[in-house]
């Protein structure tokens, strides 16, 4: 079984956040594949699907995204799912606007999601699928993180998600070593 976790705030004020960028792609793969999250358990939002004749579960967590990692050990848990067949979806402010990165076993970067999800997994050795948000050193993280994006940044971020959506469907299929490889050459 596989996990897709996407990463973001719940409710309407963070609705299109920088911080919700996990949100955001998870929302386009379900929409794609005509999906909808129909559960409301374990602290989060989620649907159990099969894809590729996998069971996949594809979550939100609802705690707010400092507590992200209360919701996906509670699935885990529950499904018995590995820590190898996990992808977090989230964003990064050290990398520009769009660009993608596939990472496995690496740092929180001082993103609070990941860190929570490291402290409840007792590791960092998940595989991540990063979105690059930007930074401007001259605002507060908290309040660039929490911001809206540009309608040059919302440009720069479709043709991304497209790429994200892709990406997706080829975790399903590869090694992530090949897909590192497909993707982060970008």
């Amino acid at each position: 079984m596989r996990l897709i976790v996407g990463l973001g705030n719940p409710g309407k004020e963070y609705e299109n956040t920088r911080h919700n960028i996990g949100f955001n792609v998870l929302d386009l793969y379900l929409k794609k594949n005509n999906l909808k999250l129909d559960k409301d358990k374990f602290n989060g939002k989620y649907t159990k699907t099969s894809i590729n004749d996998e069971d996949v579960i594809l979550l939100e967590p609802q705690t707010f995204m400092n507590l992200s990692g209360d919701s996906v050990r509670k699935v885990m848990d529950f499904y018995k799912i590995n820590i190898d067949d996990i992808l977090v979806i989230q964003d990064d402010l050290d990398m520009e606007v769009g660009k993608i990165k596939l990472k496995e076993k690496s740092s929180s970067g001082g993103h609070n999601g990941i860190k929570d999800i490291e402290q409840k997994l007792g590791t960092n050795n998940f595989k991540r699928l990063k979105v690059g948000i930007s930074n401007d050193k001259n605002r507060d993280t908290k309040d660039y993180v929490l911001g809206k994006f540009s309608k040059e940044d919302k440009e720069i971020l479709e043709k991304s998600y497209d790429i994200c959506l892709n990406i997706i469907d080829d975790f399903f299929k590869m090694n992530f070593d090949l897909l590192m490889g497909k993707y982060n050459k970008r």
